[in-house]
């Protein structure tokens, strides 16, 4: 992170909304380029750029300005994303941005699964940037951007609960229950969720952490969790199932710049976002093991692992081989590596 190459990076991108097309896709670029980075491809960046920028849409002009007084009318109003980008643009600028990661963040929880948990996703990604020591312009204008897509797209998970159980996050995560009807669109998934049997219940049957250490632990099973329920249901949703281990990791990432008593109602949100999108797309029946591929480990399978994610390309597939790395290195399950290959295997 001591080069330029993520500032220019950033730099590049930071003309460009939050999202892109007539179908409304997320722009990953900003979340690409910073695992890029940190993983040791930062010579990859400009090119893997020179072929992503091309399809994104500009960032929408500000329409009228959010204030301090005004900022809860504007929440969750996706057609004030360049208000939003104004207003935490000039707070990241002329404050310490861990104060207003500090303020922001606990309004924000309780939207975490705005733009599909992206904007969470891309507040981690930036924050990691500058607990790595890179606290230059445009990466603190980088933040703003997360926190604005985060503030813009603000959605809640509906029917979710509080930790109070005693199941761990991978037992908890396996006895989510799967919507009876698996279609529609993300909002109208996660709006008939309070109406699925177990639903509520089951978000509440994760273990309450003990204290700030307890939840950090936790979430990082969940992360562990997510991941390698990929590996045998990722099929269910190639790519949207990539986020049940994505976003949590983005939170985990997070943690170290927030005061601990703000840690457990992060891994309740966390847990919540997680365990909806789980729910809303997940497979019921664990794929055929013949057509997963086979866990390997060893010294050098991160730099594999990531050195393939860069050669494959798709974004998602990047940020699921960075979050898959940090479970391996922190578990030694070489499954989280094999659960990044199946997610080359289904995303094209």
């Amino acid at each position: 992170m001591t080069t330029a190459v993520l500032p220019q990076a950033y730099e590049r991108l930071h003309h460009a909304g939050p999202e892109w097309g007539e179908n409304v896709l997320t722009n990953h670029g900003p979340m690409a380029v910073e695992v890029l980075v940190r993983r040791g491809h930062a010579a990859r960046v400009t090119g893997w750029l020179d072929r992503y920028v091309g399809r994104l849409d500009e960032l929408p002009a500000a329409r009228a300005a959010v204030t301090d007084l005004n900022w809860r009318e504007a929440l969750g109003d996706e057609r004030r994303i360049g208000d939003w980008t104004a207003y935490l643009t000039r707070e990241v600028t002329e404050q310490p941005w861990r104060d207003v990661l500090g303020r922001w963040w606990p309004r924000l929880l309780p939207g975490i699964v705005a733009g599909t948990t992206h904007g969470v996703i891309r507040v981690g990604h930036a924050v990691r940037a500058l607990l790595a020591g890179d606290e230059s312009g445009p990466v603190l204008v980088e933040l703003a951007h997360g926190l604005a897509f985060w503030a813009a797209r603000f959605r809640s998970v509906p029917g979710g609960a509080t930790p109070g159980g005693r199941m761990s996050a991978s037992a908890a995560l396996a006895a989510v229950p799967n919507l009876d009807v698996p279609h529609g669109s993300v909002a109208e998934r996660l709006g008939r969720l309070p109406d699925l049997a177990g639903w509520t219940s089951g978000v509440a049957a994760l273990r309450a952490p003990t204290g700030p250490e307890d939840a950090r632990a936790i979430l990082a099973d969940l992360v562990t969790a997510a991941t390698l329920r990929y590996l045998r249901h990722g099929h269910g949703s190639p790519v949207l199932l990539v986020h049940t281990a994505t976003a949590p990791n983005a939170v985990l990432h997070t943690l170290p710049a927030l005061p601990p008593t703000l840690w457990s109602a992060s891994l309740a949100a966390a847990w919540s976002a997680s365990a909806a999108v789980s729910s809303a797309y997940g497979a019921r029946q664990a794929a055929d093991p013949a057509e997963l591929p086979a866990p390997t480990g060893g010294p050098d399978a991160v730099t594999d692992l990531l050195d393939w994610a860069v050669g494959h390309g798709d974004e998602h597939v990047i940020k699921f081989a960075d979050t898959a790395a940090d479970v391996y290195q922190r578990t030694g399950d070489p499954e989280a590596l094999a659960a990044a290959l199946r997610a080359g295997q289904l995303i094209r």
